[in-house]
């Protein structure tokens, strides 16, 4: 006979509301499944949308596995809250009665679980923290915040999970949110938010939490308007892509700006001097000039014949007709679209004055009169975005117009492609190209605004970049993540008042997170020396973490004892990363496969079985791994066009660790190191 589960232990009482709690959850998605939608539609869209709107919510009811359905609890006292006990967790779940079981994060009343403290206990007696291995839970940890008795001290799980081994893509930090965080997540969607934040500082997962939070607190709005995060490459998005709907929210587009600007194929690159031109906010001024240079005042009188009438309308109007609309700020193709109206309403005026009665019927009529289309046809042409920007870079005279008093001689002949191309079709263009055909597209028809949008690692746009993300929020807001010091393109911003201006929101809050939570100490303070010589003024990040994490710098004479650095660090719970220069990749991923050791890309996602990436440098960012082997920092800093950029590249690659790096390297370390 077995002895009898003790029921005052506290962690059989937690596991058994644990236990009921996914019971709970499986309840609701079985009722959900249960719905039937056959006599609530009017008609087959309204049924496909319901249908689509049910599969929605049982994915959101989904209960994963190796997620925990809850990670605290609070115990307020009374009267607050009538002295209830509430467990916080990633989605609200309830009973049969309808009871909270898990209250979501992101409700009000779960706030204090980040933010009260013994100097400001906001009412809470205790806080009880949560520990789980795979799905099970194995341990809890208390504070009692009213307990003066008791001192403040690091939360032992706390540390464990920010340091828990990763294998897979990134996690969700709902657990672990600071103080700091919790304010930047829980920010209001009227205004734009702007993050600089160092390595490890979690603005990255800061502005996913916070796109989980807007959408709870104002889902109808953003329902209707829609939300977009978007990251530097596919890479990133890739190793992203799970955060958002482990938090129960799927319906977030995720791209990169290439994506967004995607209006021709690129096949072309530029040279850095050339990309820093095209890039330029000064472009825009030189597109304008270009669109509008097609407009062009009516010299003839119109004849507009109707029946046996005729009807005439003298240039002078037609020209104040086409000067009126010049000069109101209105998009080109709007304007264009407006212009036949305009006319035909002169002509009405016309046919009124004459005694005669003419509706809207025969405005829209005389508008499409064939005399009246030949006057817009020939005084204001439809322009086709890609011909404007083709034209503009293959005629000499055309730039030279247009940008006359704008760019200098020598910046217009960086612009000028050496051989013209022959068509939209045939050129090679540029993905700093494209951004410049995107301008024109909303130069002539208005870009299309979203509710909300997240830029991260926005310190490598340029200003025109930063313009076409800020079109796609243009009647929205937008949370901006990045750090001044990870900026790895020779047009990275040099300050964020000058990014949120570019971006069309100048005014907007800038926020710093300081505290490191993901890199090891030891590990940030050897990558911000190089601060000094790419950032200077720029505040190093202050790890907060007690585990110093693991650190050495090997001087090796072959590829072959690389490969040993990474068998060492597979020795090791938990992920890998091996990061080199570009130029580097292709020696090195032969040497793995001749030591017979397999090996992902970045973005791939690892696996217990497969637990080493193989890192370009120029793709590190925003990645990171539980060990790095981090090959020639000096290459590194070579494979850019300039000394600052390369030493950017370099503190990226270095700050990628979370429990230990290993530097390998033949050559001698840069000096700055």
């Amino acid at each position: 006979m077995s002895a009898a589960v003790p029921t005052d232990d506290p962690l059989v009482r937690e596991r058994t509301h644990l236990s009921a709690s996914r019971a709970a959850l499986r309840a609701m998605r079985e009722e959900v499944e249960a719905l039937d939608i056959k006599d609530v539609t009017a008609n087959w869209v309204n049924s496909i949308v319901l249908e689509r709107q049910i599969e929605d919510r049982i994915k959101a009811l989904a209960d994963l596995a190796h997620t925990p359905l809850f990670f605290g609890r609070l115990d307020y006292l009374p009267p607050t809250q009538h002295g209830q006990r509430f467990y916080i967790g990633r989605r609200h779940v309830h009973d049969a009665q309808g009871d909270p079981m898990v209250i979501d994060w992101r409700a009000p009343v779960s706030q204090p679980y980040y933010q009260a403290s013994k100097k400001d206990p906001q009412d809470v007696g205790l806080r009880r923290r949560f520990g789980y291995t795979g799905g099970e839970l194995t341990a809890y940890e208390d504070e009692h915040l009213s307990d003066p008795a008791e001192l403040e001290q690091t939360s032992r799980l706390l540390q464990a999970e920010i340091e828990r081994p990763r294998v897979g893509p990134m996690r969700d930090i709902v657990a672990t949110i600071q103080p700091e965080q919790d304010e930047i997540v829980r920010s209001d969607l009227s205004g734009t938010l702007c993050v600089q934040g160092g390595p490890g500082t979690g603005k990255t997962a800061v502005g996913l939490h916070r796109v989980a939070y807007l959408l709870y607190a104002h889902r109808e709005r953003l329902a209707r308007t829609g939300t977009l995060v978007i990251g530097p490459n596919r890479s990133f998005l890739q190793y992203i892509e799970q955060v958002l709907p482990a938090l129960g929210e799927l319906e977030v587009k995720q791209a990169t700006v290439d994506d967004l600007v995607a209006h021709v194929e690129v096949r072309g690159t530029d040279e850095a001097a050339t990309a820093v031109v095209k890039g330029d906010a000064r472009m825009a001024e030189v597109l304008r000039r270009a669109v509008w240079s097609h407009v062009t005042l009516p010299k003839e009188p119109l004849m507009v014949v109707r029946g046996s009438r005729r009807w005439r309308v003298p240039a002078y109007e037609l020209e104040e007709i086409v000067r009126e609309l010049t000069e109101r700020d209105i998009r080109y193709g709007a304007a264009r679209e407006a212009l036949p109206q305009r006319i035909a309403h002169a002509v009405l005026v016309r046919m009124e004055q004459a005694g005669e009665a003419p509706d809207d019927r025969v405005q829209n009529a005389v508008a499409r009169n064939a005399a009246v289309k030949a006057v817009v046809k020939e005084c204001w042409p439809p322009v086709e975005p890609a011909k404007l920007v083709l034209r503009l870079l293959g005629d000499a005279e055309f730039l030279a117009e247009h940008a006359e008093g704008v760019l200098s001689e020598e910046e217009q002949k960086l612009l000028l492609w050496a051989k013209p191309a022959r068509s939209v079709k045939t050129a090679k263009w540029s993905a700093a190209d494209t951004v410049l055909i995107d301008e024109v597209t909303d130069l002539v028809e208005r870009t299309h605004s979203l509710g909300h949008v997240v830029l991260d690692e926005a310190q490598d746009l340029s200003p025109m970049q930063y313009r076409a993300v800020g079109r796609r929020c243009t009647t929205g807001s937008a949370t901006i993540l990045g750090d001044l010091a990870q900026g790895t393109t020779p047009w990275a911003t040099a300050s964020w008042e000058t990014a949120l201006a570019h971006l069309g929101k100048p005014g907007s809050r800038v926020e710093e997170l300081t505290a490191g939570f993901r890199v090891p100490s030891e590990v940030i303070a050897y990558a911000s020396r190089l601060l000094p010589h790419m950032a200077p003024g720029l505040a190093p990040v202050e790890s907060v973490r007690e585990n110093p994490g693991a650190f050495e710098i090997r001087e090796v004479t072959s590829d072959a004892e690389v490969v040993a650095a990474c068998v060492d660090a597979l020795g090791n719970e938990g992920s890998i990363g091996l990061i080199a220069a570009d130029a580097r990749i292709a020696p090195l991923a032969e040497a793995l496969g001749a030591a017979g050791l397999s090996y992902l890309s970045p973005g791939e996602e690892t696996t217990a079985e497969s637990r080493l990436t193989l890192v370009p440098a120029s793709l590190a960012k925003g990645l990171e791994y539980d060990y790095v082997v981090l090959d020639e920092p000096a290459a590194v800093v070579d494979g850019e066009p300039d000394e600052r950029t390369g030493l950017r590249r370099l503190y990226v690659a270095l700050t990628r660790a979370v429990s230990g790096l290993t530097i390998t390297h033949a050559a001698p370390l840069p000096p700055q190191l």
